[in-house]
């Protein structure tokens, strides 16, 4: 044996490549050792996995045969300010093997799969961070927050015998095979209203409601509550969440359990309310944990005791980079009309260069290139910040993230860019 044969692998030496049928096991293995699940596919995983697999935006980095890095991308739909969908290149299922940090495995892949991204066509792309100093230098910028509440049912101030919806709505406990048959339509009228949703596909509603999941994944949610409008509305289905329930009983026989949401979409004020009532009036219930919310989720200003929600979760939640400037720009709409000159800085060479976004009386936006001199500079990173509407410029401007140009520019492009309602995405990927 060599004297440096357990030397680590130069970066150069090591393989990336789009995956093969035959390299997916080493590939997921290599996926679970990144996030931390030390339980081995099953043949039954394998199998689900490799169906939600697009083979050919799918990498791996090989040392020696062995898979050390992964990555992959999919087709997604983001909405944008204005209900209008863009097409997005979704990031997953990023890991380096913690033996082959820092040798540049991930710029390989990323830069490579963003290039066929802008090539393909698509606006932007996305992902949700597991850590937040990685894919700024990428060109993401950190577009959505997400919060979590914990509410003490016993002191909201709701009446705890609350028997239904006020405004003559009703709440119906139903199966999965029902949320499977109502969820997806909700869904689409929902992202059509909220800037920052993506797309469900039928594998997230088979996956999300139990027909098909991974072994080592937790029990879908036990219990489904549906929200249907009064009858002047058509008795139409506005909201849904899915939620569990554990089972804790105090040293006095006094019940202590805990109902944490999984998933709860609405698309009227009503159902959001309603919602929330009802959980919060289940018997034995004392605990309720939202899961990823808003940050301008109704909660916590519909408790007449607001202090009974407190703030557990407040973090980054959705990035976007994007990829065409022009595209991007005129896809969205705007809260006000005017006109901003950026020049967009881009190290990886795909999106940058200066443009005039005009913005007119009725909110919409043409984007072109030009040669006027630039009134606010940015990185492409922060403009993925920018772009759904839930970031401020001001306040980028005064962190040192954008320079101003002309004196009140970054004022102007917040004018522009802020959304009445935050940018929210409910998903993970």
């Amino acid at each position: 044996m060599s004297a440096h044969a357990d030397r680590p692998a130069a970066a150069d030496s090591i393989d990336v490549r789009t995956l093969t049928e035959a390299d997916f096991p080493n590939w997921a293995r290599a996926t679970n050792t990144g996030f931390l699940r030390a339980a081995p596919y099953t043949d039954e995983d394998l199998a689900l996995r490799l169906g939600r697999t697009d083979l050919p935006r799918a990498r791996g980095a090989y040392d020696q045969g062995r898979c050390v890095a992964t990555y992959r991308s999919f087709a997604q739909q983001l909405t944008v300010p204005g209900g209008q969908f863009v097409q997005a290149n979704a990031v997953s299922s990023v890991t380096v093997t913690p033996t082959h940090r820092r040798r540049g495995l991930l710029s390989r892949m990323i830069r490579a799969d963003l290039v066929e991204a802008k090539e393909r066509g698509d606006v932007v792309a996305t992902l949700i961070a597991a850590e937040y100093p990685i894919y700024g230098r990428y060109g993401f910028g950190h577009a959505t927050s997400t919060h979590v509440w914990e509410i003490d049912t016993h002191r909201t101030g709701l009446d705890p015998r609350w028997s239904g919806p006020a405004c003559g709505g009703r709440i119906d406990l139903v199966d999965a095979e029902e949320i499977r048959k109502l969820g997806p339509e909700l869904h689409e009228r929902f992202r059509a209203v909220r800037h920052g949703a993506i797309d469900r596909d039928e594998v997230w509603w088979k996956n999300r409601t139990g027909l098909t999941a991974y072994s080592f994944e937790p029990y879908p949610p036990a219990f489904y509550a549906l929200y249907r409008g009064p009858a002047e509305r058509g008795g139409q289905v506005e909201g849904l969440a899915a939620y569990r329930l554990d089972d804790n009983w105090g040293d006095a026989k006094q019940p202590l359990n805990t109902a944490s949401v999984g998933n709860m979409i609405t698309t009227t004020p009503d159902a959001e309310r309603a919602l929330w009532h009802y959980l919060c009036s289940v018997d034995w219930v004392s605990t309720v944990r939202t899961g990823y919310r808003a940050p301008d989720d109704l909660l916590p200003d519909l408790l007449p005791d607001q202090r009974a929600a407190r703030i557990v979760t407040s973090a980054d939640w959705l990035w976007v980079r994007v990829l065409d400037v022009v595209r991007a720009l005129e896809a969205r709409t705007y809260e006000r009309s005017g006109t901003v000159v950026l020049e967009v800085a881009d190290r990886l060479g795909l999106a940058g260069g200066r443009f005039r976004l005009t913005v007119s009386e009725f909110g919409t936006a043409t984007c072109e290139p030009t040669s006027m001199d630039a009134e606010l500079s940015l990185d492409v990173r922060e403009l993925g910040a920018l772009y759904l509407g839930g970031r401020s410029a001001v306040r980028m401007a005064a962190l040192g993230e954008v320079t101003e140009g002309t004196a009140g520019a970054a004022a102007r492009t917040d004018g522009l860019f802020r959304t009445a309602r935050q940018p929210w995405c409910p998903d993970t990927f």
